[in-house]
C-alpha cells in the first residue's frame, strides 16, 4: 500500500460527513428489511464498512440510530414535496399533484412504508421524541392549508377542510393499498401491483380525494 493509498483511506474515515451518510444508508437497507427488532448493529456495521463503535460513536444507540433513519427519511420525502411547487399552481391541479406525487413516492421507496410498518410496531416511541419530524410536518400542513384556502375562495372546494386530516387520507390511500398488497390480492383474487392495476388505483386516489374536498 502506497503512501497516498494509506492518506486516502485515512481522509475518508475522518470524514464525518461521509461517515454518517454511509452508515445511515446501511442503516436503511437493515432497518427496512429486518426491522428494527430484527436489525443487528453487526450487519450495519459491515455494510457501511464501518465498526460498531464507529456506530455507536455517531449515533448513540440502536435505538438513537433508527430514529436518525427516520428523521432522514422524513427529511427526504418532505424536500421532494417543496420541490412541487405547489403554492404557485391552480389549488385542484396543486392538490391533484400532490396525490399523484404521495402515490409515486411510496410505489418508488418501498423501504420508507417499511420503516413506518416497524415505528408504527413500537408505537411511535421514536417518532415521539423528535422534534425534528414534527417541525418537519409543520410546513407541509400549512402549505395544504394555503391549497385549501385559496381553492375555497375561489369556490372550488369546501371551507373547513383540516389539512392535516387531508393529508392523512391522501397518504393512507397509497399507503394501505401498498403495505397490505399481498393479503388484499388473495381476498379479492387479483393482483394488486399489474401495471394496469396501480394506474386504476392512482386514478382512484385523485377522484377520492378531490371528491372529498370538492364544494
Amino acid at each position: 500500500m502506497t503512501g497516498r493509498t494509506r492518506t486516502t483511506k485515512g481522509a475518508a474515515r475522518r470524514d464525518p460527513v461521509k461517515n454518517r451518510e454511509r452508515i445511515l444508508g446501511a442503516a436503511l437497507a437493515e432497518f427496512s428489511r429486518h426491522g428494527l427488532g430484527g436489525a443487528r448493529v453487526d450487519r450495519i456495521a459491515a455494510r457501511a464498512r464501518a465498526n460498531k463503535r464507529m456506530l455507536y460513536y455517531y449515533f448513540g444507540s440502536k435505538d438513537d440510530l433508527f430514529l436518525a433513519v427516520l428523521e432522514a427519511s422524513y427529511a427526504q420525502i418532505r424536500s421532494a414535496e417543496r420541490a412541487l411547487d405547489l403554492e404557485h399552481l391552480d389549488p385542484r391541479a396543486a392538490l391533484e399533484r400532490l396525490v399523484e406525487f404521495t402515490w409515486e413516492y411510496l410505489l418508488a421507496h418501498p423501504e420508507f412504508t417499511a420503516l413506518l410498518n416497524s415505528e408504527n410496531l413500537h408505537k411511535g416511541r421514536h417518532v415521539a421524541r423528535s422534534r425534528r419530524v414534527r417541525e418537519l410536518h409543520s410546513p407541509l400542513v400549512e402549505m395544504l392549508r394555503g391549497i385549501l384556502k385559496r381553492g375555497a375562495q375561489r369556490g372550488l372546494f369546501r371551507r373547513g377542510v383540516d389539512p392535516a386530516q387531508l393529508y392523512i387520507s391522501i397518504a393512507g390511500e397509497g399507503y394501505f393499498y401498498l403495505s397490505n398488497r399481498y393479503t388484499l390480492s388473495r381476498i379479492f383474487g387479483r393482483d394488486l401491483m399489474t401495471k394496469a392495476a396501480l394506474a386504476t388505483r392512482a386514478r382512484h386516489n385523485r377522484r377520492m380525494i378531490l371528491d372529498a374536498v370538492r364544494r
